[in-house]
């Protein structure tokens, strides 16, 4: 299951967060976490480069997207490389809205989009969708024409 997809800008602050089967009183502790685990490691990273960490038997891929840092973190059969596939379609998806690589103001401007973007991706804790096609169709909130 894919516990958490979290977006933060440089000084740490959360833009977007979803969680799926984690417990109310736990999210701060893995906002903090998430947020730490960037500060400590961002340095001197390139854009795009996935990082890897592990954290209480749950994987955690981790990137700098432009002015926007994300994390993904999984459990059970979303291991590093299930999770790097998603956080690989996520980057995509957002470059697709964006136009770019997000600036915070881009990113924002575009809030709306983006989490029907993420919820195509992701919906209740399982990868739905990877097809680039398919998510810019489904978000464009038109009914289907072909079935």
């Amino acid at each position: 299951m894919i516990l958490a997809v979290v977006f933060a800008n440089v000084e740490g602050n959360i833009l977007i967060e979803r969680f799926h089967g984690v417990p109310v009183e736990e999210r701060l502790h893995w906002r903090s976490f998430l947020v730490k685990l960037g500060a400590d490691n961002f340095k001197g990273v390139k854009n795009e480069e996935l990082l890897v960490a592990c954290h209480k038997s749950v994987h955690i891929v981790y990137t700098v997207f432009g002015d926007v840092s994300i994390f993904i973190a999984g459990k059970e059969e979303y291991d590093e490389l299930a999770l790097s596939e998603v956080i690989f379609v996520i980057t995509s998806a957002v470059k697709d809205v964006c136009g770019k690589r997000p600036s915070e103001r881009r990113f924002l401007d575009k809030y709306g989009k983006i989490c029907l973007c993420l919820d195509e991706i992701v919906w209740k804790g399982y990868l739905e969708s990877t097809e680039k096609d398919r998510i810019k169709r489904l978000v464009r909130l038109k009914p289907p024409t072909e079935f």
